[in-house]
């Protein structure tokens, strides 16, 4: 008696090609074609097997395998969560993704529901432990390939700056671009070296930017390649400090840390240059240019604690030339008090406390609200909306502040900084919020 055969299971097959750029894809048979018809093929030869093609294609001309955002792809993976897939057959493993890490996120959507994936060049598939060996090292040499193409673009990119290329966009106040090169406009470039003479002699940035506001001084006017206007708007304190701190006004070109010299013509020459740089880390009121030589306390006068007794700067150098800052309570200084009494503070991490809380409180309308109302009723022209606005935007510019510009809004802003073991409150000062608000909202002045 003969043993009946089974029938195999229909296996539904959907053949995945894809091709990097949309070069030679306007030949009568071009490379999509040739990978589908591998794909086809292979399929056919497994028939006994009960592979079977499925009736849609899925093609990606013309997308790279550095992205999953992929017309093709999207719909065949919602084909696979739809129960319509059982293989995936592309003709290399790179058609379907060259990173690691997005195979396993497309791997963890087949393995989900059961389906299998089948390179035809490679010969392997994943339903057992030596083809899943073969794919993780296939994809790691796919994904170094694509690392040293990004080692390409970067050695490129370098190449280029120090031969002077601008890459960067918009060009800065100062210059325009020739043949992808920065050339000096000299009607910016005569403002720009207004800009550092300026601060170079004064040191004040407030009293520039006024002056600026006076003359209808903007950040760069410019069109794009593709025709969109960039609007110039008014030089505000962010935009100043990022011009008084661009090495590119030097002729240099900056990639990461990098900067390459002789890029292109300078603005403003290196005396010039080296005098700002010095005003930037200069103190800038009197006493803190006599104290300039010394340590610097941001805090210095506004720590206290609770008893309402001073916090004294202290601090000590070691031997290898190491400064350790601390504020120490006055009685542990003078009166050898220990314990409770002794309070003891790291000065950095104090004051990065300090800062923390105040530009917390700036960003939080309600936390303002109380002060705003004090002022409110010492001044009742005073507009609440216009002191909560200028105070979010000192926040988003404190980062770009010198030190010495830090320091002076900690002492305007700040009444006093009261501490313990385990509390720190900071008392803000009314009155330094609106003269602040006032300092961002000055108005612009007309010419005369």
């Amino acid at each position: 008696m003969s043993t009946p055969q089974t029938t195999p299971r229909r296996l539904r097959c959907a053949v995945y090609t894809r091709k990097s750029t949309e070069e030679g894809l306007e030949r009568e048979y071009n490379s999509i074609d040739a990978q589908r018809d591998a794909g086809q093929a292979f399929i056919a030869s497994r028939r006994g097997e009960g592979w079977i093609p499925v009736a849609d294609d899925y093609d990606d001309p013309g997308y790279s395998a550095a992205t999953l955002n992929r017309p093709a792809l999207q719909r065949l993976m919602a084909d696979v969560r739809a129960g319509k897939i059982d293989i995936i057959v592309t003709y290399k493993i790179d058609r379907l993704s060259r990173s690691l890490r997005d195979f396993h996120k497309l791997w963890d959507v087949l393995a989900e529901h059961n389906v299998e994936f089948v390179s035809v060049t490679q010969q392997f598939n994943t339903t057992d432990s030596i083809g899943r060996l073969m794919l993780n090292v296939l994809l790691s040499f796919g994904q170094f390939d694509r690392e040293l193409d990004a080692d390409r673009a970067r050695d490129k990119m370098i190449a280029s700056k120090k031969k002077g290329l601008w890459m960067h966009g918009v060009p800065p106040l100062g210059y325009d671009l020739k043949k992808r090169r920065l050339a000096v406009n000299e009607t910016e470039a005569a403002l720009v070296r207004v800009i550092f003479e300026h601060f170079a002699e004064h040191g004040s940035a407030v009293t520039l930017l006024r002056e600026l506001r006076a003359r209808g001084a903007t950040s760069k006017v410019w069109t794009t390649r593709n025709g969109r206007k960039i609007t110039g708007k008014s030089i505000d304190k962010s935009l100043l400090y990022k011009m008084l701190a661009n090495r590119t006004y030097l002729g240099e070109l900056r990639h990461h840390d990098q900067w390459f010299p002789g890029a292109h013509p300078a603005v403003v020459d290196g005396d010039l240059w080296d005098r700002v740089q010095a005003r930037l880390s200069t103190p800038v009121s009197p006493r803190e240019r006599v104290e300039a030589g010394k340590v610097a306390f941001p805090l210095r006068g506004l720590v206290v604690a609770t008893d309402g007794r001073a916090l004294t700067p202290w601090h000590t150098t070691k031997k290898n030339g190491r400064t350790y800052r601390y504020y120490l309570s006055t009685r542990a200084l003078h009166e050898g008090a220990k314990g409770q009494d002794a309070l003891r503070f790291p000065a950095a991490e104090l004051e990065a406390a300090v800062v923390q809380q105040l530009r917390h409180v700036m960003t939080m309308p309600t936390l303002l609200a109380d002060l705003i109302k004090t002022e409110i009723a010492r001044n009742p022209k005073l507009d609440e909306a216009m002191v909560t606005v200028a105070m979010a935007q000192v926040d988003k510019l404190w980062d770009l502040l010198v030190p010495a510009e830090q320091t002076r809004l900690l002492h305007r802003l700040v009444e006093k900084v009261v501490v313990s073991t385990d509390t720190l409150e900071v008392r803000l000062r009314a009155a330094g919020v609106r003269a602040t608000a006032d300092e961002i909202h000055a108005p612009t002045e007309v010419a005369a």
